[in-house]
């Protein structure tokens, strides 16, 4: 099976972000992929106004065109993540819809793990914007292979991927805007480390470059096997990559290394502890 992921330099320029997105999912089909995933907020980035202003419902532009264009290609598409409009709430969602070759929407995944961190003196408070989803989404592409949904920051929380694991997931899929340091000193670590604990292939599909409002992203988009082995890397700048997963070889690994199987659910218990922010405050 053939997969792909699709890197972007996305600005506030909702017209120009479809454009590329769509120029390169074409791309990546030409090439031969099954399965395609767009970065995090394709259709836009930027300052909080330029975030506001690109965020749509599901029926809006984005959504519609990603199921159009899947049921064109006929290929399986994880449209990346849209700030989802929610009516009636005040702060969006940061949602990744999985479109089937029908051009059906057959998963919707909300992030679950928000972004409040302070990098380089520069403080992201994703919170401040988005509300965070409740749900953990594993879906299933037209081959029936199972699809692991997750958003960026998720990265981080290894307890998300083994539960996708747990129930099945084969591939996992990982549409960011990782930031230019956190790329750069963390990314590939983080990301073979989820596809060899849990062995499964991860498709992650970073934005790279500058974007409005002083955010810059890493790129180095990548495909990785579930041995850990990166199979495809983007270099710098937008485009796309496209790297073969053997599904055969991933039984094998699981079969001769059955560390899933092995796994001691019985035993496992979360340690009681004081909160961690009065943890860090006694420090």
């Amino acid at each position: 099976m053939k997969v792909a992921a699709v890197q972007l330099s996305s600005t506030a320029d909702q017209v120009a972000n479809m454009a590329a997105a769509d120029r390169l999912t074409r791309a990546a089909a030409a090439d031969g992929a099954q399965l395609i995933v767009l970065p995090e907020k394709w259709t836009a980035m930027g300052a909080e106004e330029d975030l506001r202003a690109g965020a749509e419902t599901l029926d809006g532009a984005a959504i519609g065109w990603a199921r159009a264009i899947a049921r064109e290609l006929r290929v399986d598409l994880v449209a990346g993540s849209i700030l989802e409009r929610i009516p009636g709430h005040g702060k969006l969602a940061n949602t990744s819809v999985h479109v089937s070759p029908r051009g059906e929407v057959v998963a919707v995944y909300r992030k679950l793990h928000m972004f409040d961190v302070v990098l380089d003196g520069r403080s992201y408070r994703e919170s401040a914007l988005e509300e965070p989803g409740e749900e953990i989404v594993l879906s299933r592409t037209a081959g029936g292979v199972e699809l692991g949904l997750s958003i960026c920051y998720d990265l981080r929380f290894p307890e998300l991927y083994r539960i996708l694991a747990v129930r099945g997931a084969r591939i996992l899929a990982l549409p960011a805007a990782f930031t230019l340091a956190t790329t750069r000193d963390h990314w590939s670590t983080l990301i073979r480390a989820r596809a060899i604990e849990n062995q499964a292939f991860v498709i992650a599909a970073n934005q790279v470059g500058e974007h409005p409002a002083g955010q810059r992203s890493g790129g180095r988009s990548m495909v990785v096997d579930p041995w850990g082995v990166v199979l495809a890397q983007a270099p710098d700048g937008e485009g796309q990559i496209v790297a073969e997963a053997d599904l055969e070889r991933q039984r094998q690994i699981r079969a001769q290394l059955p560390s899933l199987v092995n796994r001691r659910p019985e035993v496992y218990r979360w340690p009681e502890q004081e909160p961690l922010a009065a943890t860090e405050a006694a420090l």
